[in-house]
């Protein structure tokens, strides 16, 4: 029997695949987005399905805020006809991509893209899936290290994880009367392929990066999967407003 049910953006690959087979095997259903890995979220359901959980994937574009309230209307079917309820209870706005672009080259184009993904979809996709949220459940942003570490190229990407960290504040209060929880995430370095996968695949990067972290290795997709699992769950029902630092210790 479904306990919980997690909407994931993002969820067909990198962190948010991860998270999904975490809350999966704690007994969540899930609904993910994908924008365009139809094959990747189809093979993320099967798998999730034999764990002997639910799982649906719909095709989501979450830097097109237009295509919202269509979005919440399939979600509201879904949720009677695939689990037969009328709410879910986390909500992850983990969809996302990265960009590297030095200050003296950004484009607004790139700037927009970036918004839009990282900021403008999170703000007006929760804000449309609020009256399908349950009383008493999750929110969960996902922010970034870059946050608090600098590298050259990826300010503007920071700049719109920053905004986010800031909103999550700010939606913890204005929801704390319906018992919803905001929390959100900053991972450090993961080997993933973010960035065009360097950190996992670069042995050279992976050394120089592992480096700087206190527990000495470039962090996997399970730390972060297992972070958000553990985060969600009623153990941290007393935490609400807060960015939690998951990167082993990076440049501290």
């Amino acid at each position: 029997m479904t306990k919980q049910i997690a909407l994931i953006t993002g969820a067909s690959r990198g962190l948010g695949r991860n998270m999904a087979l975490h809350l999966a095997k704690r007994g969540v259903g899930i609904i993910g987005t994908y924008r365009s890995g139809a094959a990747e979220a189809e093979t993320l359901r099967q798998e999730i399905e034999a764990l002997g959980r639910k799982a649906v994937m719909i095709p989501l574009d979450v830097s097109v805020s237009a295509g919202f309230p269509a979005f919440a209307a399939t979600v509201a079917d879904t949720l009677k006809t695939e689990f037969g309820r009328e709410r879910f209870d986390y909500l992850i706005n983990n969809a996302g991509h990265g960009l590297h672009a030095l200050l003296t080259d950004a484009t607004e184009e790139q700037f927009d893209s970036l918004i839009d993904t990282h900021l403008r979809g999170p703000v007006f996709l929760t804000q449309k899936l609020l009256p399908l949220i349950a009383d008493g459940g999750r929110i969960l942003n996902v922010s970034s290290g870059f946050v608090r570490v600098t590298m050259a190229g990826y300010g503007l990407y920071a700049a719109a994880k920053a905004a986010i960290q800031t909103l999550t504040k700010f939606m913890a209060v204005e929801l704390g009367a319906r018992q919803i929880r905001v929390n959100a995430i900053a991972p450090g370095a993961i080997a993933t392929d973010f960035g065009g996968g360097v950190v996992r695949d670069d042995a050279n990067v992976n050394a120089f990066v592992a480096n700087t972290i206190a527990l000495g290795r470039v962090g996997e997709p399970d730390d972060i999967g297992g972070a958000v699992a553990a985060i969600l769950s009623d153990d941290m029902g007393w935490a609400t407003g807060a960015t939690f630092d998951i990167s082993g210790g990076q440049a501290i």
